[in-house]
């Protein structure tokens, strides 16, 4: 994470420590669901939920490029795209790279970062999360 002490563009989306990064979500207790992001009440039996970490790994399973002005003060083109999670039977919605906006291709590992990207809902600097092609071993 770069950006000093800027804050994240949500509570309890991911947690940040240097250049690791990685989700936060929620798991039920009673039937074992998983959420991104957490919930504090499972929607399929109403129990309450426990934080879990998602992991900061993934595979792209789809991808669009949006060319079209961004929000937030994100960059122009900007990309998103559906991920599969590792670590949890989950696919999420979330801000692929924008230095990588045109090599995103299904199938690729992924790794999550963040770093100072765009503004908040306040219209101030903000720490995003997103997604970036893996380095191969």
């Amino acid at each position: 994470m770069s950006g000093g002490n800027l804050p994240p563009f949500a509570e309890g989306i991911f947690k940040a420590d240097g250049t690791l990064a990685e989700l936060v979500g929620s798991r039920c207790p009673l039937c074992g669901a998983q959420h991104f992001p957490a919930r504090t009440h499972c929607p399929d039996d109403m129990a309450e939920t426990a934080a879990v970490s998602l992991g900061s790994h993934g595979t792209l399973y789809s991808a669009t490029v949006i060319r079209t002005k961004p929000p937030f003060g994100l960059p122009a083109p900007y990309a998103v795209g559906y991920v599969d999670l590792d670590a949890h039977p989950l696919r999420i919605f979330m801000l692929l790279d924008p230095e990588h906006t045109e090599d995103f291709r299904i199938g690729m590992p992924l790794a999550l970062k963040s770093r100072a990207l765009g503004v908040g809902l306040n219209g101030e600097p903000c720490i995003r999360p997103y997604f970036t092609p893996a380095l191969k071993d």
